[in-house]
């Protein structure tokens, strides 16, 4: 085929490619549109959602009662700490009773678990004794490691009460490693991890109570550190 019947023939597969890359086109800018605008209609509930199981799990480390203020609104920004695991900005939630700071729930991170980061939420009350650990996120081993929710067991209440000084620096240990906290045989180095990151927790709240419990708008939020390799 030559001449103007190659020609036309040609411009016809143009056609029909530019038509069929139209439609593809259009086809992708609709969904794209709907996607969107389910994403946008959602939103709210999902964000409703999230915030809603947030507050449920802060009030597991708080005493019941203790508080009258919403934990999430009072949430203060946590900077990159090598104490709290954090190598990202994390949040502090201030629990008050009327205008007074009665406790705080740290997010904090045990970067040493078994199979990677442990994720924290740490209760300490205005005088530095631990009201509740709860366990947020992991990538435990199932039925080893994973002892470590309160849904599946009742280790992690064993926190519940300590302190900074109580027990010592050297009590704060699994008693394998000549500590005062239980560990289950064979699975000793997911709460190694977990006892370490409380125990830092502690350290970090020591070092910066009066700023993590001042009063909003009193205090700027604790100096920004770099995370250590």
């Amino acid at each position: 085929m030559s001449g103007p019947l190659a020609r036309d023939a040609l411009r016809e597969t143009l056609r029909e490619t530019a038509s069929t890359a139209f439609t593809l086109l259009l086809f992708a800018v609709v969904c794209a549109a709907l996607l969107a605008g389910a994403y946008l209609a959602t939103r709210p509930a999902i964000e409703h959602s999230e915030q809603a199981e947030k507050r449920a799990l802060l009030i597991q480390v708080l005493p019941p009662g203790g508080f009258d203020n919403d934990l999430v609104q009072a949430a203060r920004a946590l900077p990159v700490d090598r104490l709290l695991g954090l190598k990202r900005p994390g949040q502090a939630y201030v629990a008050r009773r009327g205008a007074t700071a009665v406790a705080v729930v740290l997010e904090a991170v045990a970067p040493d678990g078994y199979a990677g980061e442990i994720r924290l939420l740490v209760g300490i009350t205005a005088d530095g004794a631990l009201t509740g650990v709860r366990v947020t996120a992991h990538k435990e081993t199932p039925g080893l490691g994973d002892y470590i929710e309160v849904a599946k067991n009742d280790w992690i209440l064993q926190f519940d009460g300590k302190r900074l000084d109580a027990p010592a620096t050297e009590g704060w240990k699994v008693r394998k490693d000549g500590g005062q906290f239980d560990a289950y045989a064979g699975a000793t180095i997911t709460p190694r991890a977990v006892v370490k990151a409380v125990h830092s927790a502690l350290r970090y709240f020591a070092a910066h109570r009066d700023t993590l419990l001042a009063a909003p708008g009193d205090a700027a939020p604790p100096p920004q550190k770099e995370p250590t390799p």
